[in-house]
């Protein structure tokens, strides 16, 4: 029985190298470069992978975000996140600021305030919101709200890593802020086996930093 035993957990001991490079290997990290209508790299866009065909994998607790109102500016200017996530908007200076969104994906205002706000604000619906200050015009920024947990936004290099995307089918998105608010996401498909490439090209020009 003692040998038996031992043989047993010999082979368990043998499979289980097995077994994680198999769910490593299913688990994959895509590179995506997103360039503009000359070709140049595109920092500040949102890259996201939706599975075609499939369920959305379920989202982990929803891991709370802030937008931080800085030198009468929101910051990031870009945030992406997946549905029913909240957002902190976080007022650093020292006057007060009016947050408001009408998109219909997220219509909120957040009065006169200074400091943190008492809770966040969740964003519970698809789609592009764009903030405001009713105090300060020039202050603008943009959410888009997604339903995969394979989103980012890229880099000054234009790139961005989509972490923990499974093998399979997907459909590769990407938009940028200064496309037409009605406008929809570029898409492409992406099969994924394995970590990989992809580039995106938008028709509408980089915005410098």
């Amino acid at each position: 029985m003692q040998q038996k035993n031992m043989i047993r957990t010999g082979i368990a001991a043998g499979l289980l190298p097995a077994l994680l490079a198999l769910a490593a290997a299913a688990q994959a990290a895509v590179s995506v470069q997103v360039l503009d209508a000359v070709g140049q790299p595109m920092p500040n866009a949102v890259v996201y992978a939706e599975p075609a065909g499939a369920a959305v994998p379920p989202a982990k607790a929803p891991r709370q975000v802030e937008i931080e109102q800085k030198n009468k500016t929101f910051m990031p200017l870009v945030t992406v996140v997946q549905t029913g996530t909240p957002i902190l908007f976080p007022n650093h200076d020292n006057v007060r600021h009016h947050v408001y969104s009408f998109s219909p994906a997220k219509t909120f205002e957040l009065k006169l305030y200074s400091g943190v706000p008492g809770s966040p604000v969740v964003f519970d619906k698809a789609g592009t919101v764009v903030l405001g200050c009713n105090i300060h015009d020039e202050m603008v920024a943009y959410v888009q709200v997604v339903n995969t947990p394979f989103f980012g936004v890229t880099d000054r290099s234009g790139s961005v890593k989509l972490e923990g995307v499974g093998n399979g089918k997907y459909t590769l998105k990407a938009w940028y802020f200064t496309m037409g608010p009605n406008e929809a996401a570029v898409g492409q498909p992406l099969q994924v086996q394995g970590d990989g490439r992809a580039s995106i090209k938008l028709n509408v020009k980089a915005v410098p930093l």
